[in-house]
């Protein structure tokens, strides 16, 4: 296992991350099966969109249906008949999203089951006995999580006591098929992320993980916190910031020089009958303006949905058939897929002002429709004050 940096632009880098299932192109997004499954599609409908790695969530997995049962299938890849790169959380984001049904100490976690009402042990050990049973190409180390938006001495435990960890994890990880990646923890604190990044590096052998982020921070401070850790952290590692999911961000991010990235985004928001889309961004086919609209989500897009039914027909299904949910949620990976085989490509061709322009010329300006346009639908948004701000510290410029 190992990465190689293939071209760079700016900060950004184009790079090959070599696992035993997969060559993963990065920058890359990767899709989430929680449970081993994205709701409404089948692997073989990611490798037909060239998907080479997603995530399955150790937590969930662990409880329904138990790593025992999935080491008997025959690791995860078998049981979910996916034979590219998996990469397995630890666990950890569960102390916020479930901070109700848990308690942590330097032992680890103590999680009561949403499904069961079970209690659950989660120390560092146990959560890689966990995922070296699922078998992933990448697991995380288990790290101490808590809010973004946390201030005062617990803010520095937690960062702390995520390094104590990693060394736990380090000592319980024995398979040499499998690599692990630190998560760098520190809140909002820059010198803090500094301090946690140099101590990391050290363990890290194949890649590293920016965690704690995408809680609800503000994206000023958001941004600042990820261009901090790419720059701390050494050349040779892929950085992976975890929970990131919005094209915005996405784009920003592998400019800075973030690699890898994860959001359930996609998938959810497709419940909803929602579309992303390159102009505009976000496509609401619930709404009735889309009801006699013959077009594609996106004619530019190649995938099922937008080469076989016309937004009139998902606007019919949106909320109501399964199918609906189905179509939305094709599209919403293709795009994600898409983009950053974009981002990719300007990185290559060391193209990235072109890119970055036409890219929030387009996100923050109309929808396609194949309604007459007016004053109103040609309006273009303004580009927040926080994109423009890390597009300046990455030396490109919005001339609009």
């Amino acid at each position: 296992m190992k990465y190689d940096v293939l071209a760079r632009s700016g900060f950004a880098r184009r790079g090959n991350l070599h696992l035993p299932h997969s060559i993963v192109e990065t920058p890359v997004f990767m899709p989430v099966g929680t449970q081993g499954t994205m709701k409404g599609i089948v692997p073989e409908q990611l490798v037909a969109m060239d998907c080479r790695i997603l995530l399955c969530n150790t937590y969930h997995l662990g409880h329904r249906p138990g790593h025992e049962r999935v080491k008997a299938a025959g690791g995860l890849h078998k049981m979910m008949n996916w034979n590219r790169s998996i990469l397995t959380d630890s666990g950890g984001f569960q102390m916020v999203s479930l901070s109700k049904l848990m308690t942590v100490d330097e032992n680890g976690v103590n999680f009561e089951s949403p499904h069961t009402g079970e209690m659950m042990a989660l120390p560092p050990e146990k959560s890689i006995e966990i995922q070296q049973a699922l078998g992933a190409d990448i697991m995380m180390q288990l790290d101490h999580v808590i809010h973004v938006l946390t201030t005062g001495d617990i803010v520095k435990e937690a960062m702390h006591r995520s390094i104590r960890w990693l060394d736990r994890c380090k000592v319980a990880h024995t398979r040499d098929d499998q690599a692990m990646f630190p998560i760098l923890q520190g809140g909002l604190n820059l010198e803090l992320r500094r301090e946690c990044a140099e101590e990391m590096a050290k363990r890290a052998k194949v890649g590293i993980a920016i965690g704690g982020l995408s809680g609800g921070e503000e994206k000023d401070h958001f941004w600042r916190v990820v261009a901090a850790c790419c720059a701390a952290l050494p050349p040779h590692l892929p950085r992976y910031v975890m929970g990131v999911g919005f094209p915005v961000d996405l784009v920003i991010c592998s400019l800075l020089g973030a690699d890898m990235f994860d959001c359930v985004y996609p998938t959810r928001t497709a419940r909803f009958g929602t579309a992303m889309v390159r102009r505009g961004g976000l496509m609401q086919l619930n709404q009735n303006r889309y009801k006699e609209d013959f077009l594609p989500i996106d004619d530019k897009c190649e995938c099922n949905t937008c080469k076989n039914y016309t937004r009139a027909y998902i606007h019919s299904v949106a909320g109501k058939e399964t199918v609906g949910c189905h179509l939305v949620s094709v599209h919403n990976i293709k795009h994600q897929l898409d983009l950053m085989r974009d981002v990719r490509q300007a990185i290559q061709s060391d193209s990235v002002q072109q890119f970055l322009r036409q890219f929030l010329f387009d996100y923050y300006g109309p929808i396609q429709s194949d309604k007459p346009s007016t004053q109103e639908s040609e309006k273009i948004r303004e580009v927040p004050q926080w994109v423009r701000d890390a597009v300046d510290h990455m030396g490109y410029k919005i001339d609009f």
